[in-house]
């Protein structure tokens, strides 16, 4: 079994660092110019045969249809981003002097929720609940979601890389291919052209796409 995981891409929440996860917003006009670049170079898998989910969020589901276009898929909101609650649509700068964010910032906010909304864990459990769903089914699957959602598929997959959220999350656009039947040591086959190792995984990425056929 494949399983692509591609990570929706900017929107103006992206742009402005604010906590965007349950709240449905569109891509930037920024975020479709740069995916549709991305669709000029061939910059994206082929998914023949595959079956697709999005987590069914704006930006997710504007993201599938620029990349390949108005194609028969399914929704699963499982694959949400974490939910921040009070937080959400929030900067920093706006809550840097919030007792509850500084509160929930400096102490294990994977554990910690967010007031009114989900802590790292419980949203990882939700994930990796549904992925598992998704990986019962053995079917190549291609899925467009989130960067938290992602991390924590691959944070589980390969727990033992010891990477953190941030380490595993791809950038808007981008994301992985992982062979599932393949062995952890062996996770991966030989990569084409828009990829780049990063191991244990393959990251796909324009810019080395790019240089690679400069």
């Amino acid at each position: 079994m494949k399983l692509i995981l591609i990570r929706h891409g900017i929107t103006e929440a992206n742009e402005k660092h604010l906590y965007c996860g349950k709240t449905d917003v569109p891509l930037s006009d920024n975020g479709r110019e740069l995916l549709l670049s991305r669709c000029e170079n061939n910059a994206y898998p082929s998914i023949d045969g595959y079956k697709i989910l999005s987590s069914g969020l704006r930006r997710c589901e504007e993201t599938l249809s620029v990349i390949y276009g108005n194609v028969a898929h399914k929704t699963d909101n499982d694959f949400s981003e974490m939910d921040f609650g009070k937080f959400e649509m929030k900067s920093y700068e706006e809550l840097k002097n919030n007792p509850e964010y500084i509160e929930w910032i400096s102490g294990n906010n994977e554990k910690n929720k967010t007031p009114e909304g989900e802590s790292g864990e419980l949203m990882k459990k939700r994930v990796i609940k549904a992925f598992e769903r998704v990986r019962s089914e053995n079917e190549d699957t291609l899925i467009i979601t989130h960067g938290g959602v992602i991390a924590a598929i691959m944070d589980y997959l390969f727990p033992n890389e010891n990477k953190n959220r941030y380490e595993w999350q791809p950038n808007p656009g981008e994301g992985y291919i992982i062979d599932l039947d393949a062995r952890p040591s062996q996770k991966l086959c030989k990569p084409p052209i828009w990829c780049k190792i990063e191991a244990p995984n393959w990251r796909f990425n324009y810019e080395q796409q790019k240089k690679t056929q400069s």
